[in-house]
């Protein structure tokens, strides 16, 4: 694991290396003003070069889920009333 720069922190930071394609995945959870901020060049950063952007934790733990069971071949799809049928 790398450790990557805030942006508030300087540069090389995180939108850097998203640009450069050093980055696959992005989990941005925003706490204050400043990080509200800098996630919107983080957003629209990951948009653009189309990597897949979370912003919560629920949302990244799903989306992990769901490349678990693709890679263990477990993948199933199934209609949203199926999982909530008495």
């Amino acid at each position: 694991m790398t450790k990557i720069n805030k942006v508030l922190e300087g540069r090389p930071h995180i939108v850097d290396s998203m640009k450069n394609g050093g980055v696959q995945l992005v989990i941005n959870t925003t706490d204050g003003l400043k990080s509200i901020s800098d996630s919107r060049d983080i957003r629209r950063t990951a948009l653009l070069a189309k990597i897949p952007y979370y912003t919560t934790i629920d949302g990244a733990l799903a989306a992990v889920e769901g490349i678990v069971a693709l890679r263990e071949g477990g993948l199933q799809v199934r209609a949203l009333q199926e999982y909530f049928a008495a």
